[in-house]
């Protein structure tokens, strides 16, 4: 085979890899798990986000998906169906997939059980969202935060100083900031492990969650 001939018929290989590893697609199935509810020991706190948690607002926290990811939850005992909007992370209680606000757990009659399985509908997306696979959502990852500054040549000059660092770019109250991480874990503990390691070594960080 020679490489003009190549060419063709890769690409379309290539092309249905990266659709395994992100979608945008509306109606596309994401999940599908066990849903909880939170309210009003939460209500008037700040979201993972930074908005207020408004527990009659349609909203709802998940580990991985994108801030404002809208997703259409139906509920699998009753075909009752709600939108929200993820602003907040959770739950971290095992088998559970997302946490609806109060009024969305109402609006699909979940408020008296606290529990039900749904389903987890693709509505709209901001960015891609990564998966493992059909109907499987990239799992949660976590990083090491060691610093953060306001002019790019400050962090990496930081960085260099830690071996296996890397710097990124994000944006705080409309200023971009330069942000030092290290690593990437796949549960808070493991980064923990190497924290403690750099706060001996006389290093200052936290952990973050790695956004889908």
């Amino acid at each position: 085979m020679n490489r003009r001939t190549a060419a063709p018929l890769l690409l379309p290989l290539l092309l249905l890899l990266l659709a395994s590893c992100a979608t945008t697609r509306h109606g596309r199935v994401l999940e599908q798990g066990e849903a909880s509810w939170y309210g009003p020991g939460f209500h008037g706190r700040t979201t993972a986000n930074g908005e207020t948690y408004d527990q009659d607002r349609l909203t709802a926290a998940h580990r991985t998906l994108p801030f404002n990811t809208v997703v259409r939850v139906i509920n699998l005992d009753n075909g009752k169906a709600v939108n929200v909007r993820i602003n907040d992370r959770g739950p971290y209680a095992r088998g559970r997939i997302i946490d609806l606000s109060k009024e969305a757990a109402r609006r699909i009659d979940m408020v008296d059980s606290g529990i039900a399985p749904v389903r987890l509908v693709l509505v709209s997306t901001e960015q891609p969202i990564r998966t493992r696979g059909p109907g499987s959502i990239r799992q949660e990852e976590f990083t090491i935060q060691l610093a953060a500054y306001h002019r790019r040549s400050d962090a990496e000059a930081y960085s260099a100083q830690i071996p296996r660092s890397r710097v990124a770019t994000g944006e705080v109250d409309g200023r971009t900031v330069y942000r030092v991480y290290y690593g990437r874990y796949r549960s808070a503990a493991d980064a923990r492990q190497d924290l403690e390691r750099f706060k001996r070594d006389g290093y200052e960080g936290y952990i973050r969650q790695v956004q889908n």
